[in-house]
Order: C-alpha cells, then sequence, then structure tokens
C-alpha cells in the first residue's frame, strides 16, 4: 500500500526560506559563476601573451610589462579559485536549502503521531484523483472511528494511547489495496480513499469485513492486552453529486462520516454503507438536539407520574416520576426519544436535576404517607459529587428525604461498583432509599446485591408480562421473590398491563406494582386530581418536624461532602 499526498498543498513557513532569501542567494550564486568565467577569460587573453614572452625572455623583469602582465596573470588565477569555490559553496547551501524545503513540505503533510496524512493532504490528494479520474474510475471514501477510545485513554493512560493510534493505523494501511491513501484527521478518527473499478460493493466489503476483525485483535502494551474495536462508513464519488471538486470531496468524507455514525448507534464493531435515509436521519438528530437544548432552557420537560400500589390493599403509595417533552413543534414526546440523546450531549444531569426539583414542588402537595421515586440515568452516577447534589437539592426545597427512592439501573454497577456503594451509602445514611431498577435484565450477581445496600427490587416488564402467557413466566418471577426475601428486599413488579397479570402477582404477598393496568402517567394537575378524589393532598404546609430535620440533614451533608474531598 502507497501513500500519496500532493506537497505543494503544504507549507512550512518556519523551516522554508522567505522569496527574498532565495532571490538573494541565487543572485550571489550568478556572480559569483560570472566572477569566474571574467577570471577566465582574462586568464586566456592575458595568458596567450604573456607566456609566449616569458618562455623567450626566461626571465622575469622587475620593472616593465612582462612584469605587470605576469601579476595580472596570477591575479586571475586568484580570482578563477576563488569564484569557482563561492559558486560551488552557494551551489551546495542552495542544493540542502532545496531538500529542506521539500522535507519540511513532506512532514507538513503528515500526522506527526502515526505518519499518516493529515487531512489537507488527504484533501489534497482527493481533489487531485477526483479531477484525473472523471471518465476512469471511481473513489471510496472509508471513515474509521475507534470505539470507546476515551475508555482506552482514561484506564491504561495517553501513552497507552497513542500506541493504539500508531497500531490501528498500521493495520488498516497494510489492510489497503495498492494507491489508496489513509490520513488521520485528529483524535481516534481516520479516513481512506480508495480507487476502484466495476462494483464497489464487490470490490470493498471483503476489505472492509477483515478491516473490522484485524482492527479488533487486542493491542499489546506492557504486557497488557488492551481490547478495541473499530466502526466504519463508506461513501463513493457516485453518491457525491456537487460540481466543485472541493465540494465533492468533503461530501464524500462527510457522507462516510454519517455512515461511520450509523455503525456505531447499531452497535459499533461493524461497518455500513452510507444511504440518503441516514443522512435524512441525521438531520432530524441535529434537529432535535438543538429542540432539546432549546427545550431545556425554556422549560418544555415537565414531570409525570405513573401510580404505584400496594398489591395487598390496592391503595396508593406512590407515584415514579418520567420525563416528557412538551415540545411546541412535536407535541408530547415520550423520554425513549430525548433521554438516550440527552445523555451524549452531555446535558442529562441538568434535565434531571431540574425535572427533580418540579417533582419535589409538586410531591410537597401530596399526602406525606405517599413516597416519590426517580430514575438515574447512568450518566449521572458517574459524578461523584452526585449524591451530595441530591442532598443540596432535599435542602434546599424542603422535601424529606425519607419520602425520596432514587432508582439506579444494574448498567451502573458494571462501570464503578466502588463509587456506585459509596453514593448509595450516602444517600442512605441521610435517609433516602434506592431500588435497582430493571432487575434481571442487567445481570446484575448476587455478590453485588448482597454487598450493595439497596432498600428494593424492581422486577423488569418483561418478567412480569410473561406471567399466565408463557410456560416458565411463573417459575421465573418466583425464582426473583424467593431470592429477594432470601436477600430481605420488598418487590415492585413494573409492567401490570391486564387483570390476568395482576392476579397471577397477587400470589406473592407484600409487594407494590405499577403499569397501565391503573392507568397512564399524568401530569401534575391530574394526579392533584386524583389524590383529592380519595382524600390524599397534604393538609397545609409540610409538618415542622421535617423542617427540624434541616440542620442534621445540612451538617451530615457537609461532612459527606469533607471525606469524599480527603478521599479524592
Amino acid at each position: 500500500m502507497s501513500q500519496h499526498f500532493n506537497p505543494d498543498q503544504s507549507t512550512a513557513k518556519d523551516q522554508r526560506p522567505t522569496g527574498s532569501q532565495c532571490a538573494a542567494k541565487s543572485g550571489g550564486n550568478i556572480v559569483s559563476l560570472v566572477i569566474a568565467l571574467s577570471a577566465i577569460v582574462v586568464f586566456v587573453a592575458s595568458a596567450g601573451s604573456v607566456l609566449p614572452e616569458l618562455m623567450r625572455s626566461g626571465h622575469l623583469q622587475s620593472t616593465g610589462s612582462e612584469f605587470l602582465l605576469t601579476n595580472a596573470l596570477l591575479l586571475n588565477i586568484a580570482l578563477i579559485l576563488l569564484g569557482w569555490d563561492r559558486y560551488k559553496a552557494l551551489s551546495t547551501e542552495l542544493e540542502l536549502r532545496r531538500e529542506s524545503e521539500e522535507e519540511a513540505r513532506r512532514q507538513a503533510g503528515l500526522d506527526d503521531l502515526t505518519a499518516c496524512l493529515n487531512r489537507r493532504s488527504f484533501v489534497a490528494r482527493m481533489e487531485a484523483w477526483l479531477e484525473s479520474s472523471k471518465f476512469e474510475q471511481q473513489i471510496a471514501t472509508i471513515a474509521i472511528d475507534i470505539d470507546n477510545f476515551k475508555q482506552v485513554n482514561d484506564l491504561n493512560g495517553h501513552a497507552a494511547g497513542d500506541s493504539v493510534l500508531r497500531e490501528v493505523s498500521s493495520r488498516i494501511a497494510a489492510l489497503l489495496p495498492d494507491n489508496s491513501c489513509i490520513a488521520r484527521l485528529g483524535g481516534d478518527e481516520f479516513i481512506c480513499a480508495v480507487p476502484f473499478t466495476g462494483s464497489a460493493e464487490d470490490h470493498l466489503n471483503p476489505v472492509l469485513g477483515r478491516m473490522v476483525e484485524t482492527v479488533a485483535r487486542p493491542v499489546l502494551y506492557k504486557d497488557a492486552a488492551i481490547e478495541i474495536s473499530v466502526s466504519i462508513g463508506v461513501s463513493t464519488s457516485l453518491q457525491a453529486t456537487d460540481a466543485d471538486i472541493d465540494m465533492r470531496a468533503q461530501s464524500m468524507m462527510h457522507k462516510a462520516d454519517i455512515a461511520m455514525y450509523h455503525a456505531k448507534k447499531h452497535g459499533k464493531n461493524r461497518y455500513c454503507w452510507f444511504e440518503m435515509a441516514m443522512e435524512n436521519d441525521l438531520r432530524f438528530r441535529n434537529e432535535l438536539e438543538a429542540g432539546i437544548r432549546r427545550g431545556i432552557h425554556n422549560g418544555e420537560f415537565v414531570p409525570y407520574y405513573e401510580q404505584q400500589i400496594d398489591l395487598d390493599t390496592g391503595e396508593i403509595v406512590g407515584f415514579e416520576m418520567l420525563a416528557r417533552w412538551e415540545s411546541p413543534d412535536m407535541g408530547l414526546v415520550g423520554p425513549d426519544i430525548f433521554i438516550p440523546i440527552a445523555e451524549e450531549i452531555g446535558v442529562i444531569s441538568v434535565m434531571s436535576e431540574r425535572l427533580i426539583v418540579a417533582a419535589f414542588e409538586d410531591a410537597k402537595k401530596w399526602h406525606p404517607s405517599i413516597t416519590l421515586s426517580v430514575n438515574i440515568s447512568p450518566v449521572q452516577m458517574r459524578d461523584p459529587w452526585f449524591a451530595q447534589k441530591i442532598l443540596k437539592m432535599l435542602l434546599k426545597h424542603r422535601f424529606p428525604a425519607h419520602r425520596l427512592e432514587i432508582e439506579i439501573t444494574e448498567t451502573c454497577l458494571h462501570e464503578n461498583l466502588g463509587m456506585v456503594r459509596s453514593m448509595i451509602t450516602s444517600l442512605r445514611n441521610q435517609g433516602v432509599r434506592v431500588s435497582l431498577d430493571d432487575f434481571g435484565t442487567g445481570y446484575a450477581s448476587i455478590s453485588q446485591l448482597r454487598s450493595l445496600p439497596f432498600d428494593r427490587l424492581k422486577i423488569d416488564r418483561s418478567f412480569i408480562g410473561e406471567l399466565g402467557a408463557e410456560e416458565h413466566g411463573d417459575q421465573l418471577v418466583n425464582a426473583i421473590v424467593s431470592m429477594s426475601n432470601g436477600l430481605k428486599l420488598p418487590i415492585t413488579a413494573e409492567g401490570i398491563e391486564n387483570a390476568e397479570v395482576l392476579s397471577a402477582l397477587k400470589q406473592w404477598s407484600n409487594m407494590k406494582g405499577q403499569g397501565y393496568h391503573y392507568g397512564r402517567p399524568e401530569p401534575a394537575s391530574q394526579v392533584l386530581t386524583r389524590l383529592e378524589a380519595i382524600g390524599l393532598l397534604a393538609v397545609g404546609e409540610p409538618k415542622s418536624s421535617n423542617r427540624g430535620n434541616e440542620g442534621a440533614m445540612e451538617s451530615a451533608s457537609n461532612r459527606i461532602l469533607d471525606s469524599d474531598v480527603r478521599a479524592g
């Protein structure tokens, strides 16, 4: 595989002489050559008359024309030697400068770490290919991104990350066909250009398959095996219809990038060919991102509430807060649409905290016996100050800690178990209850359940929905209930959709349940109407005993904060 780049497109101003410097050196070289040539001409003319006289006389007189001509002859010889020496020195210096300039241009077109092309030289190469191969062959652009590369740096250090980048670039380059090129765009992003004739998929699918398989092999660094994979997107010049060559090159790179992100979205460690629908999806995604940011600023995200029922008595004992987006453009949007995007673009914490504050204000109007459950994103659990933020919100808004239940998913347990344990302990020490949500879907181990101080398990709706419908549905739920009884953890059953499922669940006692059988999630105003009808609204202001605990809670929160700072 050979790499190509256009050195004329690169500059290295700090290593290259200026135009005036080059002109001066070249002019000095010419002057030296002219002096040497003139001296030679004079020498030839003088020697033609002087040398015969010297040979006839056989001696030199101290005066006379012969003596003067002889001195002129010697002076000419000296000028010839001086001029020729200067000419050679200047010629050598100019050659070294030319070579240095060429090397500077070459280096300016390469990535320092991997020796691949950089973006500028890659685009120049693409433009040259597109210009020269209009009627001969097509060009495929391959965008490659290392999956979870930030985690590689965080866990192993940046030196290990650099080693991974060099190894990945080497593996990719070894698999590319002849006359292809590879560039590193920055970070962990690479891009390749491959000329081809005939069917693009027939020509490239074998290469792409080997690329995914080969790059996914572990990279050895200081006796440690670093597991990696890549996501790949491909576009061709047939999909870039821009008349301008520069725009065509940029368009191909953009489309390959879209396909690469599509591969990441659908599981990573794979390759995808660009399709026009992907561009529409990306455009919609960009609109969603902008809408989410705007919606947070405008207060468009509001809490809805789903009832939690005591299955033994049938009474409302709590509500789970669920986020909804009241978008002026799209109407009411569910969390399955905007929560993943909010996590990816880094606004989930702000969104969640504002929703929790709104839920506190709503729940203070309910009867004090009714609890509030709040789902927490795994992204929030990576924040070492998360527990302190929750405690401060409780204090600021005077909401009793014992009425709050934080729900975390099993996914959180596999990221940083020690930090999760510390957060759960901090929250429970202040009276907040913590439950494990969607139990059974994230492969939590029994040892984790024993070591983490959870207050409750929530059985995932996929297990509850199988009750009465699947042969082993009852046995699975019974096994979970038996385990929770052994661990002394009460259970909440999610996804109670009909009376048959409810009837099947009643064979187990001491259980809460929620689902559409009791009604769909409601806004705060409808919850108040429901509670008012059954006499479960708060009477007056929250009791002073709750406020009396504020000083103790604040003092404990500060102690936790201080201990966390010392531990960090």
